[in-house]
């Protein structure tokens, strides 16, 4: 196994995996605004169960996505330092502003909100919790943004072999941007409608005592996830018309065009394979077979009606069945985005191998064994940690529970009065 491949498949595996991460957290956030503002306009305690019940499970993912995200981060300068050094100054434009967005604005926002139960005003505390909405969402608009970028380089010039950005404009109105910020937005919102009607799901078979809880978070999820499952194909179909145009090799390889383009890129860079592998197709495939079956979801909210939902019990594991799907559509849509571009880290401008480090074959392997191994660890962690506290219920959260207050101390005159008695 050559060095480059290696490289390529290490960033496969923490892309994933961190991808993994993102959604829940994207989708989660989504959820926890809609129950909090509905727990702060209709004062029902209901809805502060759920808030507080989500909220663990979401702060727990948050937690554990950011140190994937640190790992990620570590290997791509580890590995693909002829990136930086080449476009460095248009791809760090969007990924600055994100960072400043996510681990600054962001955790400080969620901080405060974690921190800020029965310390706040219910209505500063629920801004924050919005704040922590908006700004997860702009990290996701510029991380797509940088994405972008390296799908359809635009609003740049090479200066002594180096890209400059010469239009920011440009760089935020990227076609290839337009139709993929919804469609990943959407996807999120997929994973975690279907997640929360999951675990919820679960909490109905199994009889628990929080009926009406689960009951309505069932509902909400499986409405959020089936509308995130129609919003992110139909974005996703849209994509055709304004990807085929930037990248003709990607999915229309016999065109002229794309046929055209090989022939200046055989001329520029050498010879080569120059178009997408052909199994991108199965990944493609799965992506929207998946999508269109989560959307038949749709066909089960007529159920709610007098609880049939829960009183048939069939279409409750059908949820149980179907919760992993989301995850699985998300990390095959992910595979057929990057894998699309190949060879070529940026579309048409520079490829794969030169924006390698000079990395040697058993550091590279080195470095895959043990950032996987501990990318692995944060993912097995996650999941027992989400799996142990929503199998808890709702019935003891730590999470806005109300601070337990200090006995009082017996004041001077009760002290003076229970000496005067034993002198007595």
């Amino acid at each position: 196994m050559d060095s480059l491949l290696l490289a390529r498949l290490q960033f496969a595996t923490t892309g994933s995996i961190h991808f993994l991460f993102v959604a829940v957290t994207l989708g989660l956030v989504t959820l926890l605004v809609y129950l909090q503002t509905a727990w702060f306009v209709s004062r029902k305690p209901i809805y502060e169960q759920l808030t507080r019940f989500w909220g663990t499970l979401y702060v727990i993912n948050y937690v554990l996505g950011i140190a994937s995200g640190i790992v990620m981060e570590f290997q791509f300068g580890l590995n693909w330092s002829g990136l930086s050094r080449y476009v460095g100054n248009v791809f760090g434009v969007p990924v600055a502003i994100e960072t400043l967005a996510a681990f600054f604005l962001e955790s400080t926002f969620l901080g405060m909100w974690i921190f800020g139960w029965h310390r706040l005003r219910r209505g500063v505390h629920l801004a924050l919790l919005w704040g922590v909405a908006i700004t997860a969402y702009a990290s996701a608009f510029w991380i797509m943004v940088a994405n972008s970028w390296l799908q359809n380089p635009v609003g740049y010039e090479v200066r002594d072999g180096v890209a400059h950005l010469t239009d920011f404009s440009a760089l935020v109105g990227n076609r290839t941007l337009i139709f993929a910020l919804p469609h990943v937005l959407g996807a999120a919102l997929m994973v975690g409608g279907f997640l929360m009607a999951g675990v919820s799901a679960w909490h109905l078979i199994s009889r628990t005592a929080d009926f009406a809880v689960f009951r309505t978070s069932l509902r909400i999820g499986l409405v959020a996830g089936t509308f995130g499952a129609v919003f992110t194909s139909g974005f996703g179909f849209a994509q055709y018309p304004a990807v085929g145009p930037v990248q003709p090799t990607k999915f229309n390889a016999d065109t002229p065009e794309a046929a055209a383009l090989v022939d200046q890129w055989t001329a520029q860079f050498g010879p080569g394979d120059y178009h997408a592998p052909e199994w991108l197709v199965t990944p493609l495939e799965l992506m929207t077979t998946l999508g269109l079956v989560l959307g038949l979801g749709v066909f089960l909210l007529p159920l709610f009606y007098r609880n049939w939902i829960i009183r048939l019990r069939l279409p409750l594991y059908l949820i149980l069945l179907v919760t992993p799907l989301p995850f699985v559509a998300a990390i095959a849509g992910w595979l057929v985005r990057e894998i699309g571009r190949y060879p070529w880290a940026v579309y048409g401008l520079l490829p794969t191998a030169d924006a390698m480090s000079p990395v040697g074959q058993p550091t590279l392997l080195a470095s895959y064994l043990g950032l996987t191994s501990l990318l692995g660890a944060l993912a097995v962690a996650n999941w027992v940690l989400l799996v142990r506290h929503a199998a808890r219920g709702v019935g003891d959260l730590a999470l806005g529970r109300a601070p337990e207050r200090p006995p009082s101390e017996p004041s001077d005159d009760a002290s003076e009065s229970v000496f005067a008695v034993e002198e007595r």
